[in-house]
């Protein structure tokens, strides 16, 4: 009797629990059908973080920003310190004359792996997040597994080709940055390059076309070695973020890996890198670029500070963008229904240079008074307007609000805008106290006066209100 009431009060709590959760099946239908997040759309910014082995020597050759070089030189002078294996390969570039004359001839790369572990012991998660968390991010992307192969967790999937040793991290980064990142409000999410590992394939990558198709690992080894790797990251940190790099194993089991971390995890957004999975990912990831107009589909730029990913040494302030920069990309980017996913690079002790943090903590300053019309807002009718003054106008919307955003210093105190549609109540320009401001609107056409001593900003924000 005793047992029967125990199955029945055990089913009973199993048959609720379902109930009160969808359960997700690895199939096109179940998978394709799921609704983005509502998280993900209201978050805007985001922090990624390019972290591993290359962080040691931190070395790339500032060429050019990112898809404006010709990828005909691209890949021998990468600008990418995280490409370090595979830039270092050209016997004639750059890269490799500075690896000799630092390391040797004979130091491999996988010969940073001891330098990586001893630098990084004292590492603290709780630097990185306090600094995010003070800036204004909501969520945060890791690398987990970058290009040369290298786990920042210590997986127990085993490498066929390397001993766990030298390609597993003994320290778990990627937990002490799940917890930490949750802990200060933020989501957590985990970036695995599926589509190319260089444990695998070991040729250097010449050219883009055919050269990046040809290097992605097409063994069976290595399709089950990459599902078992996203079982496991799935499993151990329940990510808020899938955000897989380059392509994914035709192969593959990613209905199973979508499914296994939506039911692990019912927040979780995966982006669209996934080869030809393509079309189930939730969201495009333009790099270093941003779109020209309103896209209905959510989206979200990642870039670099400056021209790369992974710290590099060399980079200064003629390849970092300047804070002003930052903050017209940002608005620029949610005016048109995407999120920023901006990137920093700590060096090899984990440490986030002043450099950037300089830049971050401007931009944080910024979202501090401006930050309402950037969170949990929609896109206006348009993105863009213009003005009089042809001062660069974005927008964006809240409820009866619609948020003016001015790009560029103002030369006169009076100043006309177009595109904001009549019915207008109030126009505030947001500071520390909102400052009210003289308007009268004719049609679509908003006429402003400003008081003479307007205090500067990166972009000022109108409060418009319906």
């Amino acid at each position: 009797m005793k047992k029967s009431l125990f199955l029945f009060l055990f089913l009973s709590v199993f048959i609720t629990n379902l109930s009160a959760q969808k359960v997700y099946l690895p199939t096109p239908e179940s998978i394709g059908k799921r609704p983005m997040p509502e998280w993900f759309g209201n978050a805007k910014f985001g922090i990624f973080v390019h972290w591993g082995l290359y962080a040691v020597p931190a070395w790339a050759n500032p060429v050019g920003e990112p898809f404006k070089v010709s990828w005909e030189t691209w890949f021998k002078n990468n600008a990418y310190a995280e490409w370090y294996l595979n830039t270092m390969k050209f016997k004639d570039a750059p890269t490799w004359k500075h690896h000799v004359e630092t390391y040797g001839e004979n130091f491999d790369y996988y010969d940073f792996v001891p330098v990586f572990n001893k630098k990084t012991v004292a590492w603290d998660a709780q630097k990185w997040t306090d600094l995010f968390s003070k800036i204004g991010a909501k969520y945060v992307v890791f690398t987990t597994k970058h290009h040369d192969g290298f786990t920042l967790y210590p997986s127990t999937v085993p490498n066929p080709f390397v001993d766990k040793s030298v390609i597993n991290s003994p320290k778990d980064f990627v937990g002490e940055l799940a917890k930490s990142s949750r802990k200060a409000g933020m989501k957590f999410g985990v970036y695995y390059s599926g589509g190319l590992d260089w444990t695998f394939y070991r040729s250097p990558i010449v050219n883009l076309f055919p050269d990046i198709f040809q290097s992605m690992p097409k063994s069976v080894a290595y399709t089950a070695y990459a599902d078992n790797h996203y079982h496991e990251l799935i499993n151990r940190y329940k990510p808020d973020v899938l955000w897989n790099d380059i392509n994914y194993p035709d192969n593959g089991d990613f209905l199973g890996i979508c499914a296994e971390a939506i039911n692990q995890n019912p927040n979780v957004v995966f982006n669209d890198r996934w080869g030809k999975f393509k079309e189930y990912g939730q969201y495009s990831t333009p790099e270093y670029r941003t779109l020209d107009s309103i896209s209905v589909k959510k989206w979200e730029t990642c870039r670099g500070i400056g021209y790369s990913f992974g710290y590099n040494q060399v980079e200064n302030d003629k390849q970092l963008l300047s804070a002003d920069a930052l903050v017209d990309m940002l608005v620029d980017i949610v005016s048109k229904n995407g999120n920023f996913l901006l990137n920093v690079g700590p060096n090899a002790n984990g440490e986030i240079p002043a450099i950037q943090i300089e830049r971050l903590e401007a931009l944080g300053e910024w979202l501090k008074i401006n930050g309402e019309g950037i969170f949990d807002t929609k896109p206006y009718t348009v993105a863009e307007g213009a003005s009089n003054q042809k001062i660069k106008i974005r927008f964006t919307q809240k409820e009866n609000v619609v948020y003016t955003f001015l790009l560029d210093k103002l030369t006169d105190n009076q100043l006309i805008i177009n595109k904001l549609k009549k019915g207008i109540k109030n126009v505030e320009l947001l500071s520390d106290k909102p400052v009210p401001l003289k308007w009268k609107q004719n049609n679509e056409e908003l006429t402003l006066t400003f008081p003479e001593k307007t205090k500067e900003s990166y972009a000022h924000t109108l409060r418009v209100t319906y």
